[in-house]
């Protein structure tokens, strides 16, 4: 029996015209200016920026990855969707010096601060980031949502999976090269919309096939809703140890998420993604002025609420269907015959969800939804990327080419970039979940980034040499670890020898790894900034707390209003009755 019928494909029709509708009008206004293309010129509304945050954000590692998560370790992921703290950060400390830097991209404002070399490393560790997580994992999970809805297509020796990844990326490569910032932020506004009405509803149609809410916390294991319990290694409840078996040279790997390093590396994730990553702070440099920025990232804070219930909670209610034999075909793909979740199948429970538990009509405007969010989040990377290409490289290389010029450079970027992803997507294959990948990946990057762009806004005596020596060190130590992790995912039975060193690094949490990044890279600023000359103050005055005029915080003062700060306070409390309901 076909998944979807026509009734569902006349719905995805009709959507995807409406949005298709929406770019090309969108892309009347004719972008030729470099702002125009990679800013939407500035014009964004407070409204389109927060919603095109989050729907950038909410891709393929939560409508495949992150509900996969919550099928085998319950909510314990919801610590990093509770990050919408960090967009305040973003929206009330950040944001000044953003909007009065006037910069097209995150590596421009150390450029600013601290010096070109700078500008140029972070831009290169972007592009690889970008690469490694962003692009690849995005076309991966179109492909997973592909084999899932559509599992007897095949095409010229292809499967679904392929021709799904290969049909995203055409068709979002299409009007994101075409329309620009401008096309990616007003059909993302959209979809966030549709994403978060339709995932609603695959939440309230999963708890009426299993009878409710108290039927699903009765069906599953009490575990699965404590946000602590599920990274605290058996029988170290408690205690900080990393090792399984206290003396012995060997670290636990509990689904690779331990309490400890979750408390101290998921913040600083959280930081660097939200308020230094090019992806997302684009968007707030797309608005006018910084009331409309700050209040964006606000708007932007509410919607971020929303994953723990639209995407974590429906793999919660796969696997509750499928374990307690009440839906078969979610019993037969998610649940091996000991009765465990069969995780290499868990990154599918959304998508099978939409297929066997919504009705017709329902799950074709949720099908829509998902494919959307998918192909937005890729339109954000790739607009993302090809800024970065073409402000940080090649502008600088050729200072005096026509505006058109760089637009064209720019389309050239994301096809590049595209190409690159494919080739990478054997590599996430292999790996033990989408969501541990990225999380993974990130957590290598990310230090470094958090310490140049904090650290240089809160403390004026860190200088250019300091900054690049913290990124030049870090960068080099996620990179080993990344080669490390690299051949175990993409070589089959490929094991390091038991106890080895290499075996070590392979094997100790992610997070703990990132810590000692995060040390290094701050010793290494503040020494090396230290043992050298300051950086000259009026050249950075307005890049950092200690060189703001009084012009400045009396403009700073001047945008926001007490009806922002309420709205702020609402997101902290409902972050912190999260916390409280998700605590066992």
């Amino acid at each position: 029996m076909a998944i979807l019928t026509v009734v569902d494909w006349i719905v995805i029709a009709v959507y995807f015209g409406i949005v298709l509708g929406l770019a090309w009008w969108v892309m009347l206004k004719k972008p030729e200016t470099s702002t125009d293309y990679f800013l939407a010129g500035r014009h964004l509304g407070w409204f389109i920026v927060g919603a095109s945050i989050f729907a950038s954000n909410i891709g393929s590692e939560h409508i495949v990855g992150l509900a996969g998560s919550g099928a085998t370790d319950g909510v314990a992921m919801a610590h990093y969707e509770l990050h919408a703290w960090c967009l305040l950060v973003l929206g009330w400390v950040m944001v000044p010096f953003y909007m009065r830097s006037r910069v097209f991209t995150m590596p421009e404002f150390l450029e600013r601060r601290y010096s070109p070399t700078a500008r140029t490393v972070l831009s290169v560790i972007s592009l690889v980031a970008y690469v490694l997580t962003k692009i690849a994992v995005g076309i991966f999970a179109g492909g997973v949502v592909f084999s899932v809805l559509l599992p007897e297509m095949s095409f010229m020796g292809m499967d679904s999976f392929w021709i799904g990844s290969i049909l995203v990326v055409v068709i979002t490569g299409l009007y994101t090269i075409a329309g620009g910032m401008r096309a990616v932020a007003y059909t993302e506004a959209m979809q966030t919309i549709i994403l978060i009405v339709g995932s609603a509803l695959v939440t309230v149609f999963g708890l009426q096939a299993l009878g409710g809410w108290d039927q699903l916390r009765a069906l599953v294991d009490p575990e699965m809703f404590n946000l602590w319990k599920p990274l605290v290694p058996a029988g170290l409840e408690g205690t900080w140890a990393p090792v399984k078996e206290a003396g012995k040279m060997a670290w636990y790997f509990n689904d690779n998420y331990p309490w400890l390093g979750m408390l101290f590396c998921a913040p600083i994730i959280g930081l660097w993604y939200w308020c230094t990553d090019q992806y997302i702070v684009q968007r707030t440099l797309g608005a006018p002025n910084e009331t409309e920025a700050r209040r964006g990232t606000i708007a932007a804070a509410f919607f971020k609420l929303l994953p723990v219930f639209i995407f974590i909670i429906p793999g919660i209610i796969a696997i509750a269907l499928a374990k307690s034999g009440l839906n078969a075909e979610l019993q037969r793909q998610l649940v091996g015959p000991d009765g465990q979740v069969i995780r290499d199948n868990a990154q599918s429970a959304f998508p099978l969800l939409v297929a066997h538990v919504l009705p017709v009509g329902v799950r074709g405007m949720v099908v829509a939804g998902l494919l959307a969010a998918l192909m937005s989040s890729l339109a954000g990377v790739f607009n993302a990327s090809s800024t970065l290409f073409t402000m940080d490289f090649y502008s600088r290389l050729r200072p005096n080419v026509s505006q058109k010029q760089l637009v064209w450079m720019g389309r050239v970027a994301t096809g590049v970039m595209v190409i690159i992803g494919l080739a990478w997507i054997p590599v996430i294959q292999g790996g033990k979940g989408l969501y541990d990948y990225l999380q993974g990946v990130q957590a290598y990057l990310a230090p470094p980034i958090f310490v140049v762009f904090f650290f240089g806004v809160f403390f004026k005596r860190l200088n250019a040499k300091g900054a690049l020596a913290a990124l030049i060190s870090g960068f080099a130590l996620g990179l080993v670890r990344l080669a490390i992790d690299t051949p175990v995912k993409l070589v089959d039975d490929f094991a390091y020898d038991h106890g080895s060193f290499l075996w070590i690094m392979n094997n100790v949490f992610f997070q703990y790894y990132s810590i000692v990044i995060l040390a290094v890279s701050a010793l290494v600023m503040v020494i090396v900034s230290m043992m050298t000359a300051p950086p000259a103050y009026d050249k950075i005055s307005g890049l950092t707390y200690g060189t703001l005029s009084d012009e400045h915080r009396k403009t700073s003062r001047s945008s926001w209003t007490t009806g922002d700060v309420i709205a702020s306070i609402v997101v902290v409390l409902l972050i912190l009755a999260a916390y409280l309901y998700f605590t066992g």
